[in-house]
């Protein structure tokens, strides 16, 4: 059952927060569940008008979606989400005092799970805001490391965390809301028949939104470079809006991990890949951050140059 609300959804005024959906003129579209609003985003509906119902009643859950639609917050559940798996979803951070406190906000109402901060020692004071909010919420975790040491290693440091903890998925997601929260419980159900999920601009159905040509072309760019010569099939390599099943984290050489910046996630996908493990691409608008600075630069597009041919000699086959 696909239902679509006659007339248009609410126009979003401005948020209080970070994010806000996309405008929005067309009616919402309603859908009974996860697996239904992933073959209305292929036919391309955006995320940010699908009421999932999930179980809820469809009044009360479409006019959750419009108040939150209206007030800039998404098309908003009656109730978090319910993640099938005891999922955790890790939040790298350095200097994201501005996004910090609404995406943990975000995440909890549109999915019931747990966050990991692991803050890079913030000078903005990120790491004292991810303390009072954990000290408030025993869902939120912090992990504070001292300076920056790259997108990687926080990464690993929060698959580590999950694994001794004993969470089934572990979901990677930027603090800059360039990754919508309502698409993370599509990410999560979505693991249900893959290994690795993976939030794609480069399937069928997913964008960018905001960017300049320049910065197009380089993600083209680097995705196709990646593509032909590590030939895994994967057309979004450097996405960082992911879903992983901690039973094939434990499998893979963590240690073995080299990228340090976003080479990391070409690096990890590769290796899901070579396992031979199942990866699944669900499209995704990604919106450029709205508040902060981006922290791509000509290192971590070197550093992906380089590392690209040598992962097919040094990650071996596993399995298949």
């Amino acid at each position: 059952m696909v239902r679509i609300v006659s007339g248009p959804a609410p126009q979003p005024q401005r948020a209080p927060t970070a994010v806000g959906p996309r405008p929005q003129t067309a009616p919402l579209v309603v859908v009974p569940d996860f697996a239904a609003a992933e073959v209305q985003i292929r036919a391309g509906v955006d995320s940010a008008r699908l009421v999932v119902l999930d179980g809820q009643d469809e009044l009360a859950a479409l006019a959750a979606a419009e108040l939150g639609t209206a007030a800039g917050r998404g098309p908003l559940p009656v109730r978090p989400h319910r993640a099938p798996w005891r999922t955790l979803v890790v939040i790298p951070t350095y200097n994201e005092k501005d996004n910090l406190e609404a995406i943990v906000a975000a995440v909890h109402a549109y999915l019931d799970v747990d966050v990991l901060v692991v803050d890079d020692g913030s000078p903005d004071g990120t790491g004292a805001i991810a303390d009072r909010l954990a000290a408030a919420d025993p869902r939120l975790h912090v992990l504070h490391r001292q300076g920056k040491q790259g997108l990687g290693t926080a990464y690993l440091a929060g698959f580590r965390f999950a694994i001794d903890h004993g969470y089934e998925r572990v979901c990677e997601m930027d603090a800059d809301f360039s990754h919508a929260p309502w698409d993370l419980p599509r990410l999560v159900h979505a693991s249900r028949d893959a290994d690795l999920v993976i939030g794609s601009r480069y399937v069928r159905g997913g964008n960018t939104v905001g960017w300049d040509f320049k910065r197009r072309l380089l993600s083209r760019g680097a995705n196709v470079y990646a593509r032909c010569v590590l030939w895994s099939g994967i057309r979004d390599n450097t996405a960082g809006f992911r879903c992983f099943r901690t039973d094939v984290l434990r499998e893979l050489d963590l240690a073995a991990v080299a990228a340090q910046g976003y080479a990391f996630q070409i690096e990890m996908a590769f290796r899901v890949v070579r396992a031979g493990r199942t990866v699944r691409e669900i499209p995704i608008h990604f919106v450029d951050r709205r508040v902060g600075k981006s922290k791509m630069d000509g290192k971590v597009a070197r550093e992906a140059l380089l590392l690209v041919p040598r992962l097919r000699f040094r990650v071996r086959r596993t399995r298949g």
